[in-house]
């Protein structure tokens, strides 16, 4: 087709085409319209050399027509309202020269810059970068990016957006996987990666302070000549104040617990731009609200995390590592289901089914038996650990378990582990070029086997390619999805396939996220999970903190009446 449709009406507030939902899908499929004209006119692709900012909220948006001979594509705004405008630029700038965003005051952009003393980007290409996460949801970005260093640089930063009315959307390494990081209403991305110095250790009581931009491979490393380490592995090397916001947890959670457990403190810039400080050093405190928790697992919807205080742990004495196959998925639950009961303390206890560990073993150039597959991890005392590995060898064994392989060596461990912390992207390998979308539900450990195997059947009869891997002695498994986000029928199988699970788990007493969080994908599920009145409560907390509701808009703390139902969209 040389031309499209004419007009969208977004201005008039009863049409269908004001509502948020339907702007965000404006947004994203003019800006798959754009990438889809660059690749039919053997253009450049947005981010290098086109300046893109794909969210036309003007009054009308009005198609020209493309003749083979055109040089960018134009998309001519008529009528721009003021301050919904986010503006849809055509000419080939580099990405070298700065750029006004079009729907940032020139106030706000002049004070924000001083406030950072510079530290801003408007590049096309890292608006992109910051408009994106790991998972397969639209790119979203925002009209600028920021890179502050301090506490006292994001306060200015989100006082000036506070008095502007602007959307503030935190970013920490860009590893969540539900859309935490879109920019749905535009705004200012404040990215932490300068923000990345160990503040304060304490050996003697076991915990530290670190700024929100700190990962937790640098954390560990930072403290890895005291004895301590830092427990909390989701996989990703993600920021600490990220894993806080999602409130995240991973391989160790079964022994160690998640960041709920393990935060202790939070320095908080609220969405005025107010700072404060949450949480003592104390192993317990019954002082008033419990304020720090409020914000761990907030995804940025209440204020911006800048620094964390952390329990450490002792490095064990002793660290053993096993691998061992079963005969089928449920002989392998079934064994974990016992390991578990039996109080047998492990570290951790990881499932994989045979298509991911064949797809480890493409991707790693690992040698595993493409079987049903456990990893195990026991942390002691040299006579704690081989107890403990005797137990579970001796439990397993009534299971069918076999081929035990045995990693005690430091290197040994970290091969194997490395294998296993791959399996997400040893998945999307098996399809390159697709993206991932994998399932988060968690049950209780009474009903697991039952739901991996029903999960195993949706994937199996839709037709879609899903490797599981579970954190399974919390009940937490994931079928990673591996999609054609071009082909609609399969992302149309793929959705049924997530909310049938997501349904399955909360009839079993489960949840529909153990660990990646809600952003703006599982809206609609934490509606049915969590039902209109809890989410009444949560909207109520957000308007309290945020009454303009600037901080990560149109995710957590969205009032119920604007969450549509999880399979109705």
């Amino acid at each position: 087709q040389q031309s499209y449709p004419a007009r969208f009406d977004v201005s008039d507030k009863k049409s269908p085409m004001s509502s948020p939902r339907c702007l965000t899908a404006l947004r994203s499929w003019t800006h798959r319209l754009h990438r889809a004209a660059c690749a039919l006119y053997e253009l450049p692709a947005p981010g290098a050399g086109h300046c893109i900012d794909p969210v036309p909220c003007s009054s009308y948006v009005t198609a020209a027509p493309l003749p083979r001979s055109c040089s960018p594509v134009h998309l001519q705004l008529a009528s721009p309202s003021p301050g919904l405008s986010r503006g849809f630029s055509s000419s080939a700038e580099p990405e070298s020269v700065p750029r006004q965003p079009a729907s940032l005051p020139r106030e706000l952009v002049a004070e924000i810059t001083a406030a950072v003393q510079g530290r801003v980007s408007t590049s096309p290409s890292v608006l992109e970068q910051h408009g994106k996460d790991e998972g397969y949801h639209s790119t979203l970005p925002p009209d600028m990016v920021v890179f502050p260093g301090s506490t006292e640089e994001v306060s200015r930063v989100v006082g000036a957006c506070h008095r502007h009315s602007v959307p503030v959307i935190p970013f920490g390494t860009g590893t969540s996987l539900e859309g935490h990081v879109a920019a749905l209403r535009g705004g200012v991305c404040i990215d932490m990666r300068n923000m990345a110095a160990v503040l304060e250790v304490h050996a003697q009581d076991m915990d530290c302070r670190v700024q929100a931009g700190v990962t937790r491979k640098q954390l560990n490393e930072f403290i890895r000549d005291s004895g301590l380490f830092f427990p909390v592995d989701p996989g990703a090397d993600a920021s600490i104040g990220g894993m806080a916001s999602t409130r995240a947890s991973g391989t160790n959670a079964v022994r160690y617990g998640t960041m709920a457990e393990n935060v202790i403190g939070l320095t908080v810039v609220l969405p005025d731009g107010r700072i404060t400080r949450l949480g003592r050093r104390v192993k317990k405190s019954s002082a008033g609200y419990d304020l720090t928790h409020l914000f761990v697992g907030a995804e940025g919807t209440l204020g911006v995390i800048t620094e964390v205080a952390l329990k450490l742990y002792a490095v064990p004495e002793a660290i053993s590592a096993a691998v061992c196959t079963f005969p089928d998925m449920k002989a392998a639950v079934e064994a974990v289901q016992a390991v578990m009961a039996c109080s047998v303390p492990v570290a951790r206890i990881e499932l994989l089914d045979e298509l991911c560990i064949d797809a480890v073993n493409r991707y790693s150039r690992t040698s595993f038996t493409p079987a049903p597959t456990i990893f195990f991890e026991f942390h002691g005392s040299a006579a704690g650990v081989q107890e403990q590995a005797q137990s579970v060898g001796d439990i397993t064994a009534d299971f069918g378990a076999a081929g035990f392989k045995w990693a005690t060596s430091t290197e040994e461990r970290a091969a194997l582990w490395s294998a296993r912390h791959t399996a997400y992207w040893a998945a999307l390998a098996l399809r390159p070029g697709c993206r991932g979308c994998p399932t988060d539900v968690v049950v209780p450990i009474s009903r697991l086997s039952e739901a991996i195997l029903e999960s195993q059947r949706l994937v199996r009869e839709a037709g879609i390619l899903a490797p599981m891997v579970g954190h399974v002695g919390d009940g937490n498994y994931h079928m990673m999805m591996v999609l054609d986000t071009t082909n609609s029928d399969e992302i149309a199988r793929a959705k049924r396939v997530s909310e049938d699970m997501v349904r399955m788990a909360l009839r079993m007493g489960g949840t529909c996220t153990g660990e990646h969080g809600i952003g703006y994908g599982k809206l609609g599920f934490l509606l049915e999970e969590a039902g209109p009145t809890a989410l009444d409560v949560m909207a109520a907390v957000k308007a309290a903190l945020d009454p303009k509701g600037i901080m990560n808009p149109g995710k957590l703390g969205t009032h119920p009446r604007h969450i549509t139902p999880a399979g109705t969209g």
